[in-house]
Formats: C-alpha cells, structure tokens, sequence
C-alpha cells in the first residue's frame, strides 16, 4: 500500500469529446429525415471538418480567454479627468471566436448559398456543431441573422425605398452578409425597456424626424463608405441590450402615441471630424448619441457583453412604416427564437456528448469488489438512454420548425427531390385561406421555444450531475469537458426571446384565433392555425399507418395520439371560447400539444429510417408521455445493450474495460 500524493497515485483518464457529426446518433437521424440523400453527401465533408476544427485546442484556448477576461468599461465609464466615455473592451478570445464565426459563414450561409428551401437546415445543422464552442459570440450572430432577414425583405421590395434608404440598407446587408472579419458586421436588437420588459407595447423611447437642412448634408457614419446618418432623433433607455460591441441596432421607439412602436436601423457609431485621437490628429469615430450606463453582470453568458444604453439623439432611419415596429420586429424575432432553441439543443448535445466521453472512461463499483466502467453499468446507462430519448425529442421538434422557417424563405422549385416527410405542399391547403406551412409555422415559432428551452435546463443539469462532483467544477484547465459553463449559459434560453409564459400566451393566440389576433366564434370552426396542425397530426399518422409491419406499439401510439389531439383541438376550437377562459392553463396547454407534434415526429422518423433503437425511443417517449400505457409496451427491450445502442449508436459502445490511469 502507498498513499497518494498531488503528483503519484490515481488519476482519472481524461475523456474524449468525439466529432458530434458522425458521434451524435440524434443529429445523424435529423440530418437523414430533413435533408436528400445528395444533399447529406454535398455537405457531409465540410461539416465533418467544422466538427472537428471547433473541438480544437486553438478554439478552447480562445473560450477560456473569453470567459475569464470578461468585457469591461475602459475607466469604468471616464477618463483620466472625470469626463464621460463609454469605450466598450472585448478580448482577444471573444474576437477571434467571432472572426471563426464570420469565415465559416454561420450567418452568411443562407444568404451567398443556395440549397434552395433547405438553407436553414444546413445553416444550423453547422450551427449546432458550434453551439458549445462559440462562447456566446452565436447571440448576435443570430440577431445579425435576424437584421439581414429584415432588410433582405425590404430590399427586395422594388419601390418601398428612397435612392438614399436603398444605399443605406443595402450597405448594412452587404456587411451583415460578409464573410470577411474585417468587414462583417453583427446587429444589435433593441426593445426591452424598464416599463415593460416582452410588453414593447410601453416603450419609453421616443424617435422625432428631424431632418437636416439641405444646406447642412447629414453627417457620415462611417467616413470611407460615404453613408449618411439618418433623419430620425432616437431618445431613451434601453434596459437590456446584447451584442453592444455590434456596429448597428435595430431598435423599437414611438413617432406618435396614436400610432404604436416603429422600427428603426441605426448605426453604432458616428464620423466626428472634430474628434481628437491622443495623438492629437483630428476626426475620428464615437458612438452615435449612446451612453453605456453600465455592463449587466449575469449569472450566465458572462463573455456576452450586455448593458445598459442610454439614447440622446440617436440617427437613425425608419424601417417599414410608422406604427408598424411590432411587425417588423416580428420577422427578427421569427429568426433569432429559432437561434436560442438550436443553441439550447446545441449545448445539450455538446453536454451528451461530453457525458459519453466520461461514462466510457470512468469506473465505478458494482459491489462486492466489482467495479465496471460507467459505460457498461446497468444503471448509469438506463440514465443516459432516457435523457438521449428526451434530447431527440427536442432535436425532432427543433429541425422541425427550422425545415418551416426553410420553406417558407425559399418559395421556389425543391432541388433536391424528394421532398421530406411531412413536408406541406406549396398550394393553399386550409379552408382559412393560409397555407399549411405558413400556418404551422406561426404557431411553431413560439411553441417550440416556449416548450424547448423550458425542458433543456434540467436535462443539461443531469448531464453535469453525470460526471460527479468534477460536473459542477468550471474546469477552465480542461474546457472540452466544460459542461459547468453550458449549464450557466443555457439557463438563459428560457429567458430572453420571451419567457416560456410569453410565448405560450402568444402560441395560444395563434390558435384561439385565426393567426391575425380574431377569435372563434360559435361555428365558426378551427381557424388557420388549426387547420395546419390538423394537416401535420393527419399527414403524420396516415404515413405511420402506411408502413407494413407496423408494430403493436406504434399502433397504440397512433391511436393514442390521435385521442389526445382530438381532446387539446376540441378545447381549442369549442364555440364561444376566448382566449382568457384558456389562459391561465396556456403552459400546460402549449407543453401538451408540443408533445403531440413530437409523437407526431418520432413516429414519423421510426417508420421512415426503422430500427431496433428508434422504436425503443419512441416506445419509451410514448409511455413517458401517457400516450400509451406501460403494460401495452410489449415490444420493449430495457436493457443494456439496448441502452448502449441508444447512447452510443448500434455496435458502437465503449469495450468494457476501464480508461484509468494509475
């Protein structure tokens, strides 16, 4: 017997996060239902790259860089002398991660590529592999996503702008779009205020058009390219703004009280000719007429820098018409509640993938002197199985309403046939007069992150309780096994976007009415929103019942979920209902239906790629949800191998020997 010291006796095997493209059995699924067999070949080596280049050591040395040196106020908001200056300081780590970010295109994909409406299922596909990598530099990636969406929508859009708004919003798009870092621009989105918080409705910010005189030409916001700073005044208080190192916001304010919120583009910064460098040569750059009041300390997304901002005299330029802010807003907010549900997917897969690692190099005792790695213990095994049933769930729900989002930006001939599973055809298919793809998508934009990021915390929790005590350590010194700080920073998903209550209440609206803010009345019949969800459970469940062999089990689930939705679309639909009978139950209401159109999925996703460990996932995530009784899953096999197949994919489990280091 020798005892231990700091430098001798044991020591724990490091584990080995794998390339998530080819080791993440889930997203290999997604990726197979969503996407054509030549598109999967098209892009399968560049995303086998990525996955690898992410998982560098050069990417989690600039992580580690980000997290502990943190953005700070230079002279906490003064100079030497007392006099005001806000000047913003990121490190070197966050900006390398985002110049990664700008070159691999995580934003430019969908806009300089064309895999026609399957764009987005390859953006975030990419997206995914660098979710737990990025260190949060995807945040105002996805409101710069958003910003481009918005302008791209009013660029193309022959008549709706002046020569001078057309140089100006083409400028910002040409820079959101770049893939060179020293072009590339992020996109701030500012709306919460002290007042209201999601409730833009009671902005305190107030916008005056204030043009300047032909005389006097409106001064540049930036110098070299020549574009001027626009004519409306922006004043207020913006009580939580991400992506404050961005070089333009879109942002919320009042022209008018009788007219509602507008939108508005303005720059970050300003060409000031009498500015003095320390040098002392004259002109420069400053902020355009913002304050940064102070820097938000969080508990998560520390290396985000979020703040305050105060507005005086803010340039900026109209977006859309006066009055119609909450519309235009809509179409980022559409994109960037798609960004925080795939990063909350994104950190649970990394957070899987590092519990593998772990459970096949740990041992631990199995009694009486026995002692087996976790990969091979019973117990340990069954937990995992079921938090990977529970993620694919979520992936299913996810990729879904991204193959929408898809859909409906690439109206245009599929090139790659066939179409998917569950794909709504183009034509107009409810009786409402909405298509079924536009429909579906209204009401999965908010469900799918009022449902999904609600339920990732505790799984992500249970990836961290899996590694033990190092689980909850932030091991900086060993960031790939980091699963602490995708914890932390997941927790936020829940939040911002809009709160799991918020977007449930506006879920329910999209389906109390008729997806434009009307309510049923008593035989007036389901509105748009129904309709698509009637087209998606029908289509889903007659293409389940097509496939011969169809076992017990998934005969019961077909069964079983038809039962369910017939109940949730009668409460919905029923005469005479208002939405504030059904409020106060909107969350349940909501987190029911997801799991309906996740059966839905899972099924779907059985009956096309069939096989031993998909049936047994539906199975259990059929049972899980009351859709079927336990004693009815006959077809059932809970054990280790099964469990392994699940975690690891089939034939792919650690060999039972331990990975320790004496």
């Amino acid at each position: 017997m020798e005892p231990s010291s700091s430098d001798t006796g044991f020591f724990q095997q490091q584990p080995v996060v794998k390339n998530q493209f080819h080791d993440d059995v889930s997203l290999q699924r997604i990726t197979k239902l969503f996407l054509p067999q030549p598109l999967q070949d098209q892009i399968s080596p560049e995303a086998t790259e990525l996955g690898d280049e992410v998982l560098s050591q050069q990417i989690f040395d600039w992580v580690t860089d980000a997290e502990k040196s943190q953005p700070y106020l230079r002279g906490s908001g003064r100079d030497a002398f007392g006099k005001p200056r806000s000047e913003l300081i990121v490190t070197e780590g966050w900006r390398k991660l985002q110049d990664f970010g700008f070159q691999k295109g995580f934003v430019a994909l969908n806009y300089d590529s064309d895999y026609g409406p399957y764009n987005r299922l390859v953006q975030f596909i990419r997206c995914h592999l660098w979710e737990g990598s990025c260190a949060n530099t995807l945040c105002p990636a996805a409101m710069q996503d958003g910003a481009t969406r918005l302008l791209q929508r009013h660029l193309s859009n022959k008549t709706g702008l002046s020569p001078m708004e057309r140089q100006v919003f083409q400028n910002a798009y040409d820079h959101l779009t770049s893939r060179e870092p020293s072009k590339a621009w992020t996109s701030g989105q500012w709306m919460t205020e002290r007042s209201g918080g999601s409730d833009v409705s009671r902005t305190e910010t107030v916008a005056t058009y204030d043009p300047y005189p032909e005389s006097s030409p409106a001064p540049l916001a930036d110098v070299n390219e020549k574009t001027p700073l626009g004519p409306w005044s922006i004043s207020g208080f913006k009580w939580f703004s991400s992506a404050t190192d961005s070089q333009m916001a879109i942002l919320l304010a009042k022209t008018d009280p009788s007219k509602g919120v507008s939108a508005f583009l303005a720059p970050m910064r300003r060409h000031n000719p009498t500015l003095t460098s320390p040098t002392g040569q004259l002109g420069g750059s400053e902020l355009n007429g913002v304050t940064i009041q102070r820097l938000k300390h969080k508990f998560g997304t520390q290396s985000l820098p979020t703040a305050e901002l105060e507005l005086k005299n803010m340039r900026a330029w109209l977006i859309g018409k006066e009055g119609h802010g909450i519309r235009e807003i809509s179409t980022m907010l559409n994109i960037t509640r798609v960004h925080t549900t795939v990063s909350s997917v994104g950190y649970l897969g990394r957070a899987l993938a590092i519990a593998r690692g772990f459970a096949a190099v740990r041992e631990a005792g199995l009694g009486r002197g026995r002692r087996l790695p976790l990969s091979a213990h019973p117990l340990h095994m069954r937990t995992l199985a079921n938090l990977t049933t529970d993620y694919h769930g979520l992936m299913l729900l996810v990729y879904y309403t991204v193959s929408l989002l898809g859909l409906d930006e690439k109206k245009k001939p599929f090139p790659f046939p066939p179409p998917r599973p569950l794909t709504p055809p183009p034509e107009t298919e409810t009786k409402s007069g909405a298509g079924a793809g536009a429909a579906l998508l209204r009401t999965l934009s908010s469900l799918h992150k009022s449902f999904v990021c609600f339920h990732i915390t505790p799984l992500l929790h249970a990836c961290m309780e899996s590694l033990g005590g190092v689980g909850y350590l932030l091991n900086d010194e060993s960031q790939p096994i980091n699963v602490a700080r995708l914890f932390r920073d997941a927790c936020v998903g829940a939040i911002w976007e809009g709160t799991t209550d918020v977007l449930a209440g506006d879920t329910l609206r999209s389906l109390v009415g008729n997806g434009q803010g009307q309510q049923h009345t008593a035989g007036a019949g389901a509105g748009a929103a129904v309709e698509g969800l009637d087209w998606f459970v029908g289509t889903g469940l007659g293409l389940v019942e097509k496939k011969k062999k169809m076992k017990k089990m998934m005969d019961k689930g077909v069964e079983g979920v038809r039962t369910v939705w017939e109940g949730l679309r009668g409460r919905i639909v029923e005469g005479g209902t208002q939405e504030e009978e059904l409020l106060g139950d909107a969350r349940g209401l909501v987190f029911r239906l997801a799991e309906v159109l996740i059966a839905v999925l899972y099924m779907v996703d059985a009956a096309v790629h069939p096989g031993a460990e998909i049936d047994e996932m539906c199975a259990r995530f059929l049972v899980k949800k009351g859709f079927v009784g336990e004693e009815e899953d006959g077809q059932g096999r809970k054990d280790l191998a099964m469990d392994q197949a699940i975690v690891y994919g089939a034939g792919k489990a650690p060999p039972a020997t331990a990975g320790c280091k004496l």
